[in-house]
C-alpha cells in the first residue's frame, strides 16, 4: 500500500472517528450525564466544602464532553485506521469493509472490554480522589497489556494455521488470549473503593452507559470508515471511462 492510499485512508479514518465520536457524544449526553449528575449530588451531600466552581456544570456536560469526545473520536480513529492499514490482507481474504468491522470489534473488546471488566468506570463520589494516579496506572496498564497479548496471540495463531487450519488456529488463540488475560485479571490489584451507601441503580447504570458508549463509537466508526475505505481502494470507474467502453452505435 502506497503512502499516497495511506493518507487518503488517514483522512477518512480520522473523518469517521469524527463522526462516529459526535454519534458517541449525543448518547454520552443522554444516558451518561444523569449517572455523573447524581455522582456529584452524592458527592456534595458528604462533602460540606464547596469550591469555587471554574467551569460550570452546564457547559462541562455540552461543550465540554463534546470537545473531549470528539478530540476522542478523531485521534482513534487516526490509530485505528493505521492498525487498518497493516490488517488489510494480513489476516484473512477480507475486503475492506469486513477488516475494518473487523479491526473496530478488536479495539473495542482489547481497549475498552477486557480493561472495563478489571477496572469499569466510576461515577464521582464512587471513588477516593486521592487515588486517582495509581487508578489510572492500572487501567491504562490493563489497556497496554491486553493489546499487546492479543498481538502476541494473533502472531502465533497464524503461524498455527498451517498446522491446525484457520478455525483451530483461531480457536486455540481465542483460549489462549482468554487464559492470559484471566491469570493477569488474577494477579493485578483490585479496585474497591466505592462507599457501602453509594446507589448501586446509579453506579451500574453509570458503567453500562460507559460501556455502551465506547461500543457505539466503535461500531459507527467501523460501518462509516468501511464504507470510505472501500471508495478508496475500490473506486467506481469515471463516467468518461465507462463511455469509452461502450460500442460505437448502441447510444
Amino acid at each position: 500500500m502506497n503512502s499516497v492510499t495511506v493518507r487518503a485512508l488517514l483522512v477518512r479514518g480520522m473523518l469517521a472517528g469524527l463522526a462516529a465520536g459526535l454519534l458517541a457524544f449525543g448518547l454520552a449526553y443522554l444516558i451518561g450525564e444523569p449517572g455523573v449528575n447524581a455522582g456529584i449530588a452524592f458527592e456534595d451531600s458528604r462533602s460540606h466544602e464547596h469550591g469555587v466552581e471554574v467551569v460550570s456544570r452546564a457547559m462541562q456536560s455540552t461543550a465540554g464532553l463534546a470537545t473531549a469526545v470528539l478530540i476522542f473520536g478523531t485521534a482513534v480513529g487516526g490509530i485505528a485506521t493505521l492498525a487498518f492499514c497493516f490488517a488489510l490482507g494480513r489476516i484473512g481474504p477480507f475486503g475492506a469493509r469486513a477488516t475494518a468491522a473487523l479491526v473496530a470489534a478488536g479495539a473495542f473488546v482489547t481497549v475498552c472490554l477486557v480493561p472495563f471488566l478489571k477496572y469499569p468506570a466510576n461515577p464521582p463520589g464512587a471513588s477516593d480522589p486521592d487515588t486517582v494516579g495509581q487508578r489510572t496506572i492500572l487501567y491504562f496498564g490493563m489497556i497496554a497489556l491486553s493489546v499487546l497479548v492479543a498481538i502476541g496471540l494473533i502472531i502465533i495463531g497464524r503461524r498455527l494455521a498451517g498446522r491446525l487450519g484457520n478455525g483451530n488456529a483461531a480457536l486455540a488463540t481465542a483460549i489462549g488470549c482468554t487464559a492470559v488475560i484471566a491469570a493477569a485479571m488474577a494477579f493485578l490489584p483490585a479496585v474497591n473503593e466505592t462507599p457501602k451507601d453509594f446507589p448501586a441503580t446509579v453506579l451500574w447504570q453509570f458503567r453500562l452507559a460507559s460501556l455502551g458508549i465506547q461500543a457505539l463509537l466503535w461500531a459507527a466508526f467501523g460501518v462509516i470508515f468501511g464504507f470510505l475505505a472501500e471508495r478508496v481502494l475500490q473506486p467506481h470507474p469515471t463516467r468518461s471511462a465507462q463511455g469509452a467502453t461502450e460500442v460505437p452505435g448502441t447510444a
